[in-house]
């Protein structure tokens, strides 16, 4: 990515964008996620060509006559880590900053490879979560 193309999909995920820890499976942790909800889908296949990343859902309509179709760009786990890397110092909006700087500065080092926890790591990850939570 350019560092024009970076600037461009931060300024997305500011207006529209989420950056979330969220449980993918039952018996797992939250883990990271960006995600970007539009109506424009040209937008959102340019964002995954660009970052060659994620996945691209439809969202289901209830009322085509009163709604345009939505659609959400989502990308998880390390990805989701490696395209807030790239693109936090172009972040304006502070709470989506400071969850990505969470997320990318003391996510992995709470998170075992194999994911078994000793209590100490399940309590200290658990307080990740509790202050991610807390940031509006």
């Amino acid at each position: 990515m350019t560092e024009a193309e970076k600037a461009y999909i931060a300024g997305i995920i500011d207006g529209e964008g989420s950056i979330m820890l969220i449980k993918f499976h039952n018996n797992q942790l939250p883990s990271p996620c960006v995600s970007i909800a539009s109506t424009s889908l040209e937008l959102l296949e340019w964002i995954k060509q660009v970052t060659s990343i994620g996945v691209i859902k439809g969202k289901k309509n209830y009322n085509e006559t009163k709604h345009k179709n939505s659609f959400s760009y989502i990308v998880k786990y390390n990805d989701a880590i490696n395209l807030l890397e790239s693109i936090s110092p172009y972040l304006i909006i502070n709470s989506k900053k400071f969850r990505a700087d969470m997320i990318i500065n003391e996510y992995k080092s709470l998170t075992p490879r194999n994911g078994r926890y000793s209590e100490e790591l399940l309590e200290r990850k658990l307080d990740f979560y509790q202050r991610f939570m807390e940031v509006k």
